[in-house]
């Protein structure tokens, strides 16, 4: 009897899992402060964490449910959504906050062989309301909306 039933899940799950580990790693050298007042190292650290349980639901789903093993490697939106990271580093402090995630989220949309302009431009409307209300109102991070080539700060 095969005990992994779902080879694709089980290596996603363990992946995340593994970078889960990498990151919380990472964090270790950093303050973590109290959930009232967050240190640098707390919202990583709750992240990794996150991403840990995740990976094992994953990894669990993958020795329960039937699946397919994996078929190769998606080149293409590996790139673009590298691109999209990194072009998001880049461009947050020229352009700003908003434009720069705005960028950022609908070149990654372009990564899927799915790929719908009007369902591209509804996630990037909803990615960058969502990141406003939690990182600028919520949380109250000082990024500014509008970088000094859009007439910001």
């Amino acid at each position: 009897m095969n005990i992994i039933r779902n080879p694709k899940d089980v290596l996603s799950g363990l992946l995340f899992i593994a970078l889960a580990l990498l990151f919380g790693w990472q964090t270790a050298d950093l303050p973590m402060g109290t959930a009232v007042r967050m240190g640098p190292g707390y919202f990583p650290l709750v992240l990794s964490g996150l991403l840990g349980l995740l990976g094992i639901i994953v990894v669990f789903n993958g020795l329960r449910t039937p699946g397919e093993m994996p078929t190769g490697i998606a080149w293409r939106a590996l790139i673009i959504i590298t691109f999209s990271v990194v072009f998001f580093g880049f461009a947050v402090r020229p352009l700003g906050f908003l434009p720069a995630l705005g960028v950022a989220v609908f070149v990654s949309t372009l990564g899927s062989r799915l790929f719908r302009l009007q369902t591209a431009l509804i996630i990037t409307a909803v990615m960058v309301v969502f990141a406003w209300a939690v990182f600028i109102k919520g949380l109250g991070l000082p990024l500014p909306l509008l970088g000094p080539w859009l007439g910001g700060y």
